[in-house]
């Protein structure tokens, strides 16, 4: 079976795009909180499980490489002259995928490890759809940073399915992972559009 961003079961709306591109300042500044929460989320991995040793070199590759997307949009807002944010913004998206991790141990780790998956696609397919929608004349450096960018998501979203298959059976990380990508489509359906990533 293949685990990549085709498991996503609905596609943003235009209206979604529009309103990042009309406000695109605003976007980069929940997209500059997004990778810190990014960079975190992979770190507490390794915090919540340093027995699970097999994965925590890639843990670490994927939280300096978001913190390294951090310090890149960083310098995008720096030359348009916009700040971060005085605090990071609640994300009802992933608050919302929170609530379906189940309690136990081993349940957290694997419904942990898809969350991280789902978020990583829709970031790639919403990342895809800004490359696609900025002007390649007008702003061909931002253009091309998207477009690496949702490469990159697409990767770490693999990653993370990946690292659930080294430890637990596949066929209960199907299960989950089909749970999860129907529930994740319900919420993303019933997000408010707004100039954000979620």
């Amino acid at each position: 079976m293949e685990y990549d961003i085709n498991m996503l079961q609905v596609a943003s709306p235009q209206a979604w795009l529009d309103a990042v591109l009309n406000d695109f300042d605003a976007f980069l500044q929940d997209h500059a909180d997004c990778e810190r929460k990014a960079s975190a989320m992979a770190m507490s991995f390794v915090a919540k499980f340093p027995n699970r040793t097999e994965i925590i070199p890639e843990l670490i590759d994927i939280g300096v490489e978001e913190l390294q997307h951090f310090k890149q949009v960083y310098k995008i807002m720096e030359r348009r002259g916009v700040l971060l944010p005085e605090g990071m913004a609640k994300d009802l998206y992933i608050k919302q995928l929170v609530g379906l991790c189940r309690s136990t141990r081993e349940e957290r780790f694997m419904d942990r490890l898809i969350l991280a998956s789902l978020v990583e696609w829709r970031g790639c397919e919403r990342f895809k759809l800004i490359a696609d929608g900025l002007s390649a004349d007008r702003e061909p450096d931002l253009k091309r940073f998207y477009q690496l960018l949702w490469e990159s998501e697409a990767r770490h979203g693999e990653s993370f399915i990946a690292m659930a298959l080294r430890y637990l059976p596949e066929a209960d990380v199907q299960n989950q992972l089909q749970y999860m990508v129907d529930e994740e489509a319900k919420i993303l359906q019933g997000l408010e559009i707004r100039a954000a990533l979620h």
